[in-house]
C-alpha cells in the first residue's frame, strides 16, 4: 500500500475516460442514462454497478468517498451534505425503536441536540455514561456506542481500543466523529472501531468554503447506509462541493503539519501565561489523558481550548481583542478561529450540562490555522495583556 501522502493525492483521482482532463470533473446531472431496460432493473436492484440517480451517488462524490476509504483504512465510504447529514444517517440507519445510543461526552452540541431532541422521539433512548467506569456504558439495550476523539471542546482523548472491544464483545455498534483529529492523526478502525465519521466541512475540506460529511467502515454497512441513510433519507452531497472536499483531500498531510505545529507553541504558550487557568491540549504533559494521546494519536492536532480565570468577562474581552484569529464557528481553516463554545456551539445544551462536561463561561476554543506561529502568539499576547 502506498504511504498516507501519496493516497490522499492519489486514490480515486484518474483521467477523465472522455477528455483525458487530468483533475476529475463535477458532474453536474442529476440523473445518468442506463441505457436499456435490463440494465436499468439491474442496477435499481442493486445487481450491477453504476450512475443512476446523484442523490445516490456520483462520479465527482465517488473520488472524495474511495480518498477517506483509503486514508481511513475502510472497505469504503458513503459521502453526506453535511457532518450532521452524516451523524443522522448513521443514527436512522442502525437504530430502531426501544434500542438504546451511549455516548461519552462532552460532544459537539448540535450532536447532542440530535440525540436528546430528535431520536428520542421516535424512541430511541439516549444516555450520556461519560465519567462511568467502562463496566458501566453499556446495558442490555445498547445497539450503539458513540464517541469523538478528541472531545469537542475540552479535547478529552477517549480510548478508542477500549471502546473497539467493548463493542465487539457486547455486540455493540461502535461509532467515532473523527472531525478533530482527521485520519492523518488517529484512525479509529485500526483500533477496533466499527464506524468513522467526519464533518468534511473542517480539516477534510480545509479552506472553510464547503460544507460536507462522510462515513468509512465496512463495505457491507456502507451498502446499508447508503440504502437507507442516504437514499431514503436523501442528505446527499452536491458535486461542486465534494470537489472542494476532493481538492482538500489532497492537501491534508501538508496541512496537518502546519496546524500541529501551530497549536503545539500556542499551547505551550498559553500554559505559562498568568491570565490563563487552564490549557487543554493532549500534546501537553499536564494534559489528563496526554499518555493516551501519546499511544492512539499520530500528532496532536491543531485544536486547542483555554480557560481564562475572569470567566465570561474575560473571554469576550480576549475573543474582542484577537486580531489573526476570526470569532466564527467551524474549525479546520487554514484561517485561525476562536469561539465562545457556552454561547455559540454549545448554548443549546442545559446548564447542568455545560457544568459537568467543563464547557464553563471562560472557556474559549481555538482552531489553531497555518499561519506563522509567532504571529498568532504576539496576537494571543497582546489581546490577553488587558488581563494580566
Amino acid at each position: 500500500m502506498k504511504r498516507f501522502r501519496t493516497r490522499a493525492v492519489h486514490v480515486g483521482s484518474h483521467p477523465d475516460p472522455t477528455t483525458g482532463a487530468h483533475v476529475s470533473p463535477v458532474y453536474r446531472t442529476s440523473t445518468f442514462s442506463y441505457g436499456n431496460f435490463e440494465r436499468g432493473r439491474r442496477m435499481f436492484a442493486g445487481e450491477e454497478p453504476g450512475y443512476v440517480y446523484s442523490r445516490i451517488g456520483n462520479p465527482t462524490v465517488r473520488v472524495f468517498e474511495e480518498k477517506v476509504a483509503s486514508l481511513e483504512g475502510a472497505e469504503d465510504a458513503v459521502a453526506f451534505a453535511s457532518g450532521m447529514a452524516a451523524i443522522s444517517a448513521v443514527a436512522f440507519t442502525f437504530l430502531h425503536p426501544g434500542d438504546e445510543l451511549v455516548f461519552l461526552g462532552p460532544l459537539y452540541g448540535g450532536t447532542e441536540g440530535l440525540f436528546f431532541e430528535v431520536l428520542t422521539r421516535f424512541g430511541v433512548e439516549v444516555r450520556d455514561a461519560s465519567g462511568l467506569p467502562p463496566a458501566e456504558w453499556l446495558s442490555a439495550k445498547t445497539r450503539l456506542l458513540y464517541v469523538e476523539t478528541p472531545t469537542n471542546p475540552t479535547l478529552r482523548i477517549n480510548d478508542l481500543a477500549l471502546v473497539g472491544r467493548l463493542g465487539r464483545e457486547r455486540g455493540v455498534l461502535t461509532v467515532a466523529d473523527n472531525t478533530f483529529a482527521t485520519p492523518y492523526l488517529t484512525r479509529p478502525l485500526e483500533h477496533g472501531v466499527d464506524l468513522v465519521l467526519h464533518s468534511a466541512t473542517k480539516y477534510l475540506g480545509g479552506h472553510g468554503d464547503t460544507l460536507g460529511g462522510v462515513v468509512a467502515g465496512p463495505a457491507e454497512a456502507m451498502a446499508e447506509l447508503r440504502a437507507h441513510g442516504l437514499r431514503h433519507v436523501g442528505g446527499a452531497l452536491g458535486p461542486e462541493d465534494a470537489f472542494l472536499l476532493m481538492r482538500g483531500v489532497k492537501t491534508l498531510p501538508l496541512r496537518m503539519e502546519a496546524h500541529c505545529n501551530g497549536a503545539e507553541a500556542v499551547a505551550a504558550f498559553l500554559e505559562q501565561h498568568p491570565a490563563v487557568a487552564r490549557v487543554y491540549y493532549p500534546g501537553l504533559p499536564s494534559h489528563p489523558d496526554h499518555e493516551l494521546a501519546a499511544r492512539q494519536m499520530d500528532r496532536y492536532g491543531g485544536m486547542v481550548a483555554l480557560e481564562l480565570t475572569g470567566g465570561e468577562r474575560a473571554a469576550q474581552r480576549f475573543l474582542d481583542g484577537l486580531e489573526l484569529f476570526t470569532q466564527a464557528v467551524s474549525l479546520g481553516d487554514v484561517e485561525s478561529l476562536a469561539t465562545h463554545p457556552a454561547s455559540t456551539t454549545h448554548e443549546l445544551l442545559p446548564a447542568e450540562v455545560l457544568e459537568r462536561q467543563g464547557i464553563t463561561p471562560g472557556l474559549v476554543r481555538l482552531s489553531v490555522g497555518i499561519e506563522d506561529p509567532r504571529d498568532l502568539i504576539e496576537d494571543i499576547e497582546q489581546a490577553l495583556a488587558p488581563m494580566e
